[in-house]
């Protein structure tokens, strides 16, 4: 495979930089040591609502999660996960509801991961993440997979108990593999979904399937949507994904072809790119770039050797 200097190698991905929060797991069944944390007045708690959460801005320009005591909170009992305490021992916890709550000061906003993951803190970040995570799949497994009947939260909203016949449902991660695909010639195999808008290219990226290795995943999806031959492949780095469940797996990946036959089903245009017309696309606006979130930027970033252009939201 072509090698490259890492010129980005200092640039975390998005959502997978260490929170400061320890999960906790071994309290989640302890229901006398989650109501004393909940009661704690240090303890402190935000509401998830279809994957979104508040956000405001703070006086020196940060962006912060909006949290209030426990105390405070909007009323709820079935739906409120724990997830984790920090260093200083303080609890925290997200609070499922139909609706986000109003702000009196009208200063704080809704907002989703694709954009208050690149603005908050990794601890808000993580928060965050874990909470939609648990929301998607809390909201779309309300019944037992074995016998139909309503399940019931358990163990601080990471298991589905089924009263009926004892099944126990964990929260569902969904590994996807996504890839930068580069050739002999150093260049990138970039791609265009179907549904995308005109200009949107990124990396190629699908689910891996029932008794297949992560290594097949990527070479079978890459001659799938663009009939290319992957011959090498090589780890790079995850990164959580809920839209609503996925786990991304990001690779480097080594083309043998580079005759492109795309399926037409998922994959409508691929292009391989060098780094100076890819820069050009770029420029006259051409390819617009992927979310600054997605660990797609990263992988390209990694062979473009610098970052890429900031997009909107």
């Amino acid at each position: 495979m072509t090698t490259w200097t890492d010129h980005t190698a200092d640039r975390p991905i998005s959502l997978t930089a260490p929170s400061g929060i320890d999960r906790a797991a071994h309290h989640r069944l302890d229901e006398a040591w989650l109501a004393a944390a909940w009661s704690h007045p240090t303890t402190r708690c935000f509401v998830v609502s279809g994957g979104q959460v508040l956000i405001d801005e703070t006086p020196d320009g940060r962006t912060e999660l909006v949290m209030t005591p426990s105390f405070e909170a909007p009323l709820t009992e079935a739906h409120r996960y724990f997830l984790g305490t920090d260093e200083d021992g303080v609890s925290y916890f997200a609070l499922q509801k139909d609706a986000l709550p109003g702000r009196m000061d009208q200063s704080a906003r809704p907002a989703g991961l694709r954009e208050a993951g690149l603005l908050l803190s990794p601890r808000d970040a993580g928060l965050m993440v874990h909470a939609v995570a648990l929301e998607n799949w809390q909201r779309m497994h309300r019944f037992c997979s074995r016998c139909g009947e309503r399940t019931v939260i358990a163990a601080a909203g990471h298991i589905r108990r089924c009263p009926a016949c004892g099944a126990e449902h964990y929260p569902r991660t969904d590994p996807a593999v996504i890839m930068a695909v580069i050739d002999d010639k150093d260049r990138i195999l970039l791609g265009r979904q179907v549904h995308w808008p005109e200009g949107r290219f990124s990396t190629l990226a699908g689910f891996v399937e029932p008794g297949e290795s992560i290594e097949q995943s990527v070479r079978r999806e890459v001659s799938e949507e663009a009939g290319i031959t992957v011959g090498e492949v090589r780890y790079i780095a995850s990164q959580p994904w809920p839209f609503p469940s996925s786990l991304m797996l990001g690779f480097l990946a080594h083309a043998t072809t580079t005759d492109i036959n795309v399926d037409g089903d998922e994959i409508h245009e691929a292009r391989w790119f060098s780094r100076e017309e890819l820069s050009a696309a770029f420029e006259s606006g051409e390819v617009l770039p992927p979310y600054g979130i997605s660990i797609a930027a990263r992988l390209i970033e990694l062979w473009y050797g610098k970052p890429l252009p900031t997009r909107s939201v």
